[in-house]
């Protein structure tokens, strides 16, 4: 279950990001409560996490193209140090008491322009800390590692703001940036010789384009991905209105929340991490969409703090384990050189597209209220899980050859796209 962590590097990756990622929860959550107490719009909160989100949309697939041509690492760094005075900056404004909510509004989209960049090089990196035999491990470990911040970051993050406020939550964001830093400063890379590309930037991207466009396993995969980011992510969102109007909580309860979900994605996580091969995924990720979806609407039903929290748990556990397989998949089937375009696209399907289901989310919870707009989602999700469902041979036929070519211990070939197949 833990056989990426035999590696150095990424022993040291898990280390910075554990600390890091805990102070980044607490933002997230200081953050949603800062906004809904300044402005108490469920549409306001939409529209600040659409800021946050909408980057990844339009700057997903450049940010694949850039990461497959330059020092990841050193991209990686740069962008960390950049997240780090964003979250000081946020500090300093609450903390004054001069902090409005246009500056959360552009706050986010600095803080999304930065992520789009820094999370597409730090997926590409996992395979370049581990190689491609520990891929899906060090997949599922990064998950782990990932939502035991979210479990303990809305934990601290209820505390902080209940006792001494969203800035200090904030000021202990940007701190949390420091091990990181750290810790990639810290790893030991082999020296890698300057990459003379031959073709333009341009030429790059149509180049992912159409290997995305022309092959089908990975087109089902993101499109799978793109309507769940839209119709489920949206809960996230509207969660202090639960916790608030719904459920009839405050920030602690908010907190426990989002720690609930944590706690449900990291034995997602842990599941993920305990699978030992690529067979069955594609099952795997339907039957983990149609699970936290009907979770999702019962959670939406309830009115009870503890049973809203217990309904988190499956919610958790099945986005994690659909996300998970998703990106093992994809990435088990792309060719190297295309790894960053990839995730780019990647990147614009899981992230890029939850501002639309943000915004969405909002304006039909001011409509109609948080609870059916989260359970018409989750009926949005189902649907679209079978559909995939009847598409998945052609990801299972993908996963196969690549197991065949690991068995057989030969290189993966590149898949036939349209482009080659039309000659260009």
């Amino acid at each position: 279950m833990t056989r990426a962590v035999r590696h150095r590097n990424f022993r040291l990756f898990l280390a910075g990001q554990g600390l890091s990622l805990i102070g980044t929860w607490v933002q997230s959550v200081a953050q949603s409560w800062l906004v809904y107490r300044l402005s108490e719009s469920p549409v306001m909160l939409g529209l600040v996490a659409f800021a946050g989100q909408v980057p990844y949309l339009f700057l997903a697939p450049i940010a694949g193209v850039v990461v497959d041509r330059v020092n990841r690492r050193k991209l990686i760094l740069l962008m960390q140090v950049f997240e780090m005075a964003q979250a000081a900056l946020l500090a300093t404004l609450t903390l004054t008491g001069t902090v409005q909510v246009w500056h959360v509004f552009y706050l986010a989209l600095a803080l999304g322009l930065a992520g789009v960049f820094e999370m597409t090089a730090r997926q590409t990196f996992l395979v370049e800390m581990v190689g491609k035999e520990d891929l899906m491990n060090a997949i599922a470990l990064n998950s782990s590692i990932y939502n035991s911040g979210r479990i303990l970051g809305p934990a601290v993050a209820g505390v902080l703001v209940a006792a001494i406020g969203e800035g200090w939550c904030f000021a202990v964001n940007a701190a949390s940036f420091l091990a990181v830093i750290v810790c990639l400063l810290l790893m030991r890379l082999p020296a890698s010789s300057p990459r003379e590309e031959e073709v333009s930037p341009l030429e790059h991207f149509r180049e992912g384009w159409n290997y995305v466009r022309g092959h089908p396993p990975s087109r089902a995969l993101l499109l799978l991905l793109g309507l769940t980011s839209v119709m489920s992510y949206p809960f996230l969102v509207l969660m202090p209105v639960f916790a608030d109007t719904v459920l009839h909580g405050g920030p602690q309860a908010l907190g426990l929340l989002m720690s609930a979900t944590g706690v449900g994605a990291i034995l997602g996580s842990l599941y993920m991490a305990m699978r030992t091969g690529l067979r069955g995924l594609s099952r795997t990720i339907t039957a983990a969409t149609v699970t936290y979806s009907v979770a999702l609407a019962l959670f939406a039903l309830s009115r009870n703090l503890h049973l809203s929290m217990l309904l988190l748990l499956p919610v958790g556990f099945g986005m994690m384990v659909a996300i998970a397989a998703t990106n093992t998949a994809l990435q088990s089937i792309v060719p190297d050189a295309l790894r960053g375009r990839m995730l780019g696209f990647y990147g614009m399907m899981f992230v890029g597209m939850t501002p639309i289901g943000s915004l969405l989310g909002g304006w039909f919870g001011g409509l109609i209220g948080a609870p059916w707009t989260v359970i018409g989602g989750a009926v949005i999700c189902i649907a679209g899980a079978l559909i995939f469902n009847h598409k998945r041979l052609v990801v299972r036929a993908a996963l196969l050859q690549v197991m065949e070519q690991q068995a057989q211990g030969f290189p993966v070939p590149v898949p036939v796209t349209r482009s080659t197949e039309d000659g260009q």
